[in-house]
């Protein structure tokens, strides 16, 4: 039978797809920093509602510890750290390279969760996270490149800023269940609404600081003339983010992670149904794989 934690999370991947995409428009009207910031500031208001909404409804709020704080500020600047370091890798104009290395997060989750949480992968786990990381490297390079241009590839500056990111989004995923189930007590769902709630609020604070002492330009465009584009930015992100945060609520971060290497498959379909592009033989033997992933993780659970 599939748990709920595999709709949630393909609702998740899904919604991030169109946020991403969002986003990138956003960039480009206030900047990265101020699109990074708009995530946080827009999204932490509805975050609280959500948490206050489900308190009044009869479920008790949990009173958060010192474990829940540690682990939550943990998750908090791991994601903003691994943003960061996802932005300027795509800078560095190696975009090919920074997007296949930084979703090796999806096995140093697999790691970290091991390490951390105790929380083991089986033998057909460890597949689909192999089958689905062959099909992104068909769908993220050249044909003639392969393997052999990632190996290359060691050598170029993007590939330290991706491997950094997907470390520092992997330790994100830990540190958010961490915190959820330092929690005392409640369901998945009000675990996953309190963490959401004090990390959306925590990131606004410490990324809103930063922007007053360092870039109050995009600060200002933020909360000025682009504040409906980022106020939608803001709530996709905070919908997408409760997604995830229920998921690995439910489920160990490494199954997680496995089934969201899906959100590829997302973006493909929006490429051919929105954008009208014809995707190659290579990308779809690269769509292949990664379904055959997620079919894989399911049926070896």
């Amino acid at each position: 039978m599939i748990g709920l934690w595999v709709p949630v999370t393909l609702a998740a991947a899904g919604l991030q797809t169109l946020r991403t995409a969002q986003q990138k428009h956003l960039t480009g009207v206030i900047g990265q920093n101020g699109a990074h910031f708009a995530r946080y500031f827009y999204g932490a208001p509805l975050a609280a509602a959500l948490l206050l909404a489900l308190g009044l409804s009869g479920r008790s709020i949990p009173l958060p510890g010192t474990g829940f704080a540690l682990y939550g500020i943990l998750g908090s600047l791991a994601q903003i750290i691994a943003t960061g370091c996802l932005i300027h890798a795509f800078t560095l104009r190696n975009f090919t390279v920074a997007t296949v290395f930084s979703k090796t997060e999806t096995i140093q989750a697999a790691l970290l969760s091991l390490i951390v949480l105790g929380e083991g992968l089986s033998g057909g786990g460890w597949l689909a996270i192999a089958v689905g990381f062959a099909g992104l490297v068909l769908l993220t390079t050249r044909r003639g490149d392969g393997l052999a241009s990632l190996a290359v590839a060691f050598r170029a500056p993007a590939t330290v800023y991706g491997l950094a990111s997907g470390f520092f989004f992997a330790l994100s995923s830990v540190g958010v269940r961490s915190a959820a189930l330092a929690l005392p007590e409640g369901d998945a769902l009000i675990r996953a609404a309190t963490t959401l709630a004090a990390t959306t609020a925590f990131q606004t604070l410490v990324m809103g600081t930063w922007l007053v002492l360092a870039d109050r330009k995009a600060l200002a465009g933020a909360l000025g003339r682009a504040r409906r584009p980022a106020a939608t930015v803001g709530i996709m992100s905070v919908v997408g983010s409760f997604g995830w945060f229920l998921a690995m609520t439910l489920e160990p971060v490494a199954h997680v992670r496995a089934l969201a290497q899906i959100e590829i498959v997302f973006t493909i379909a929006m490429t051919v149904l929105v954008f009208h592009e014809r995707p190659s033989p290579r990308d779809y033997a690269g769509v292949g794989l990664i379904v055959a992933s997620v079919l894989i993780l399911l049926l070896a659970r």
